[in-house]
């Protein structure tokens, strides 16, 4: 497991996906068989292997199944992530290599007289909370499921955990080995306050010009080159019929006749009625009420009388006598009601206790005519009506998908509006127009016409939180292609000629190189390129200020911290913009000998990395002495069925 980290850590799927997952990876392991083969450490593998290790076959059935654990793992932290872009982050090479340092480890131990106990494991298994039930306890239950989503039985979970218990204990002890002196992390450290300072100059594409158009057969001949870039993604053109709640308002409008029966049946609502706000405090002794109404009653302010005692008054707004009385108590709504405002009422027994209450305010509210209330009224029943609708719309498109009813149908028996979307990409963009915001009915019709197929059953999907829905079927699916040439004439055109320019500005650029290495000044190289260049911006940086920009450091300062004094390097600028040309003049090395804190940080920092390297070495080491080798037609052939591609090719 621990050269599975390592791997991890170093992949081109980066430590953005490393961190949530080392922090789940127990139930990732089981719920994802992360880390193991499947099989007993002694048992040899039959038919086609990817790796030998000792006398243990890995197979190529093997490695695609590991392959898909782990893509399962990731794509609980990265959804989108697919089999083609994990293979292309280096999957096949990682699990296979991980595989094989398992199965070296293991075989080691056993070598070397190593056991794990079956108290040991289960001990293990209870510690994992994936396989606790809702009190928090083990649940033999609960385990069995999650062994059973994942394809595992109880036996081969076990001779997982055996192995990665093997693996801790061998290297272990050797990744702990992070003491380092501070002789050895003085020269780290030193380096990273070294300084340089140099030159930044261009030369843009659009110094040299478009040039003339392109021949015909120029063009065709650039198309074809780079035809892969011209490459449109898949597209599909999607069948679907909208019900939305927009649609169904006309259907939903009440009449006059419920209109009035809904105020009828909220008479008492509307009728002319008393509010009043009341402060109050609940005491549990009838005693220690007593008191506290007597100093109220003397003029004492009652949220200071409550405070007075350890208590805090609370405040009720615009309560009617009813509304009061679910609050409190019917006798403490008949006392509060029958005072005047600015009376305090009570001691009055309550469900909790005792309650003195003030009158901060009385309201006298008119009662409300229809024509008053009518708007809520329309709203509330238009509402209503429209859910029982839509709900109905529903059940009725439910009930036809499941009695297998096809998309038109659906639309025939349910008077429904079928309509056709543009080719649309994944994303839901029309891809006559990428351009372009897709329209947010668009992003949910490609989110499930990109999980269907051609004569699938159609799908009910939701559209919007207002209730909405549609019924989808997928129409028609055009596989990802470049356009023909004719329709994209111009755009190539254009490229090509841009490419044309690139090309005339690096071989001016090369030229401007080869003289500064040559001991001619930037300046006087660049005067001669026989274009018209901006001038040349210094630069400069500190090691330390690029590993604190980490990811983020600007191409021309990290190529910079490469090269050695007074020369020049070419490097690309982005998006065809020309070329850079980086000059290094000066080098002021670092010295770290009189700051303790930058040998300190530097001594953590090699720490954390020699304990690594070291369990990478050990691991080595054995596998030199269990002996391993690969075979890679099998695994250019388990590469080639996971993506798709029968050649298997890499």
């Amino acid at each position: 497991m621990l050269s599975f980290v390592r791997r991890l850590l170093n992949s081109k799927l980066g430590v953005p996906l490393t961190l949530g997952f080392l922090a789940l990876l127990a139930v990732a392991f089981v719920l994802g068989d992360v880390t193991g083969r499947g099989n007993g450490g002694g048992r040899t593998a039959t038919g086609d292997n990817a790796a030998t290790v000792g006398k243990v076959s890995i197979t190529e059935e093997e490695l695609k199944r590991n392959v898909q654990g782990e893509l399962r793992a990731f794509q609980r932290d990265r959804p989108g992530l697919d089999m083609a872009q994990f293979i292309a982050g280096g999957a096949i090479e990682g699990t296979l290599e991980r595989m094989i340092n398992a199965v070296a480890l293991d075989l080691f131990g056993k070598k070397n007289g190593m056991t794990v106990s079956k108290r040991a494991i289960d001990a293990q298994i209870l510690a994992i909370p994936g396989f606790n039930g809702l009190d928090g306890k083990f649940s033999e239950q609960a385990y069995q499921r999650a062994l059973g989503s994942a394809g595992l039985t109880s036996e081969k979970f076990r001779e997982e955990l055996r192995r990665e218990t093997i693996a801790r204990q061998l290297t272990g002890p050797t990744e702990g080995a992070s003491q380092v002196p501070n002789r050895l992390a003085l020269p780290y450290a030193s380096l990273l306050l070294e300084k340089r300072a140099g030159m930044l100059a261009v030369v843009p594409t659009a110094a040299v010009g478009l040039g003339a158009p392109p021949s015909e057969q120029e063009v065709t001949a650039y198309y074809t080159r780079n035809l892969a870039r011209y490459v449109v993604p898949e597209r599909r053109t999607i069948r679907y019929a909208l019900v939305s709640a927009e649609a169904l308002k006309a259907q939903a409008a009440p009449t006059e006749a419920e209109i009035a029966n809904a105020f009828k049946a909220k008479a008492a609502s509307y009728a002319a009625r008393e509010t009043r706000t009341i402060s109050q405090i609940v005491i549990a002794s009838k005693a220690s009420a007593d008191t506290l109404a007597a100093k109220i009653r003397g003029g004492l302010a009652i949220d200071a009388a409550a405070r007075s005692v350890g208590l805090e008054a609370a405040t009720l707004n615009a309560l009617d006598k009813a509304g009061y009385a679910d609050q409190t108590s019917e006798d403490a709504a008949t006392a509060a009601f029958g005072a005047a405002k600015g009376a305090t009422i009570g001691p009055v027994k309550a469900p909790l206790g005792w309650i003195v209450a003030h009158i901060d305010a009385v309201d006298q509210l008119a009662a409300k005519t229809l024509a008053q209330v009518r708007p809520d009224i329309v709203k509330e029943l238009t509402d209503q009506k429209l859910t029982a609708l839509e709900v109905a719309q529903r059940g009725k498109v439910d009930a036809a998908l499941n009695a297998n009813a096809t998309f038109d149908e659906i639309v025939a028996g349910q008077k429904l509006t079928a309509a056709l979307t543009p080719p649309l990409l994944a994303d839901g963009r029309d891809a006559t127009q990428p351009a372009a915001t897709p329209s947010p009915t668009m992003v949910p019709l490609a989110s499930a016409g990109f999980q269907a197929e051609p004569g699938d059953q159609p799908q009910m999907i939701p559209i919007g939180t207002d209730g909405s829905f549609a019924l989808v079927s997928v129409d028609r699916i055009t596989p990802a292609a470049a356009p023909p040439l004719g329709d994209i004439r111009a755009a190539v055109a254009r490229d090509f000629q841009i490419d044309r320019a690139s090309r005339a500005a690096r071989k001016i650029a090369v030229e401007i190189v080869a003289k500064i290495n040559r001991g001619k000044a930037l300046t006087a190289a660049l005067a001669e390129a026989g274009l018209k260049l901006p001038p040349a911006n210094p630069i400069k940086a500190s090691r330390a200020e690029l590993a604190a920009a980490q990811q983020r450091v600007p191409p021309p300062l990290a190529l910079m911290f490469s090269m050695t004094g007074k020369t020049a390097k070419l490097l690309e600028a982005p998006n065809n913009g020309g070329w850079l040309i980086v000059y290094l003049d000066t080098i002021v090395k670092g010295d770290a000998s009189n700051q303790p804190g930058v040998v300190f940080a530097m001594r953590g920092d090699l720490g954390r990395n020699f304990g690594r390297e070291y369990v990478a070495q050990f691991t080595t080491a054995i596998r030199r002495d269990i002996g391993v080798s690969k075979n890679s037609t099998a695994i250019a052939k388990a590469r080639g069925d996971l993506t798709g591609n029968g050649g298997g090719q890499p």
